[in-house]
């Protein structure tokens, strides 16, 4: 029997069943100049293969110089419910930011390099332009963080999403210098907390936001309260999750060869209490000075319109500390220079001392 016959006789075809092949080749042209604007030296171009290639040439002076003895660092995430806010108010192009950070600076805080991303993209509907939007959110993250787009899946799930909703979930890989390896084994008491503010809530905490600010107050997406300085909510819960990678490896970087910087923490779910404890040296806790920076109206607002108590506001949110860099006392100042220079908003945010593992609060 012919192809022809087969289809006369009333076969079922893969779109039927929900899943669009054509439309999956229209996804991949359209994202293949946001993928490609992000390819390094060392990426070998191969896009559409099985596979994406990264070339770690050993023989390169660049390579040579700064990796003897390189050891390779991973970590994957995801965005968690922050996804419904985007289908909401279909404003898909900073998710994917949201992705490549999450990752990107968990490499950082062990002083890792980041080289090259992939993507899980699953959807209920493959339509090409929202991919498109979304793709090049991620696009944009890996630009920011230095590190290639490699590669990535998206799948059509029809029988698991609805028609315009979809899930993200995403992969970095880095490389870092086996004795510049930075994993708070060597903070000792005296030495300095900075902390480097947040552009909001960034990707965690958005179950226990949305249940407030959506279901309990009521607002809309469009709903501008006084305490978000003239943000409407949904702006406001769309701010993407800042990328701190070039400005830790111009510290890194200032700082090759002495041990100053100790510890770094990348502040997500579990906020303050629940992230920097676990950089510290058993014994070692951080005494925090409790009024040492302003805390964003967001965050006013949910516990407010909860109302959500402060010690449940901590155990959440970040608070407006999205990154914490542990450092010996004698180059705080210097370090917030640096740290100034590279754009970011930056104090001093307390001291290690001896106690644990709680942190206390000044």
């Amino acid at each position: 029997m012919t192809m022809a016959s087969k289809k006369s006789t009333g076969s079922i075809t893969y779109k039927q069943a929900g899943v669009d092949i054509d439309a999956g080749e229209e996804m991949v042209r359209k994202i293949a100049p946001l993928v490609k604007r992000t390819y390094t030296p060392r990426v070998v171009d191969e896009l559409g293969g099985f596979a994406g290639l990264f070339r770690l040439d050993f023989s390169e002076r660049l390579l040579r110089r700064n990796y003897k003895d390189p050891v390779l660092v991973a970590c994957t995430d995801g965005v968690g419910t922050k996804l419904k806010v985007a289908i909401g108010t279909d404003k898909l192009d900073t998710v994917g930011i949201d992705l490549v950070a999450m990752s990107v600076n968990d490499l950082i805080c062990v002083g890792a390099e980041p080289l090259f991303f992939l993507d899980y993209l699953a959807v209920g509907k493959l339509a090409p332009d929202r991919m498109a939007r979304i793709i090049k959110g991620i696009s944009a993250g890996c630009l920011e963080s230095g590190c290639a787009l490699l590669g990535g899946e998206t799948a059509e799930m029809p029988d698991f999403y609805k028609p315009r909703e979809f899930d993200l979930a995403g992969f970095a890989v880095g490389v870092v210098e086996r004795k510049r390896i930075i994993d708070g084994s060597r903070t000792e008491v005296g030495d300095v907390a900075i902390a480097l503010a947040s552009d909001g809530l960034h990707s965690n905490g958005y179950g226990l936001a949305r249940r407030v600010l959506l279901d309990r107050a009521k607002y809309k997406f469009s709903s501008s309260p006084p305490l978000l300085g003239g943000s409407t909510v949904g702006e406001e819960m769309l701010k993407p999750t800042k990328i701190y990678v070039q400005a830790i490896k111009s510290v890194l970087k200032k700082y090759r060869v002495k041990r100053v910087v100790k510890a770094m923490a990348h502040i997500t779910g579990g906020g303050l209490p629940g992230n920097l404890p676990r950089v510290l040296s058993d014994g070692l806790t951080l005494r925090i000075k409790r009024n040492s920076w302003e805390v964003p109206g967001i965050f006013k607002l949910i516990a407010a319109r909860g109302p959500v108590d402060s010690i449940e506001m901590m155990r959440v949110f970040n608070m407006g500390v999205g990154f914490v860099i542990i450092v010996a006392p004698f180059y705080a100042n210097q370090i917030m220079n640096i740290l100034a220079r590279a754009g970011e908003r930056c104090w001093v945010l307390g001291k290690v001392q001896r106690g644990g593992p709680e942190l206390q609060w000044a």
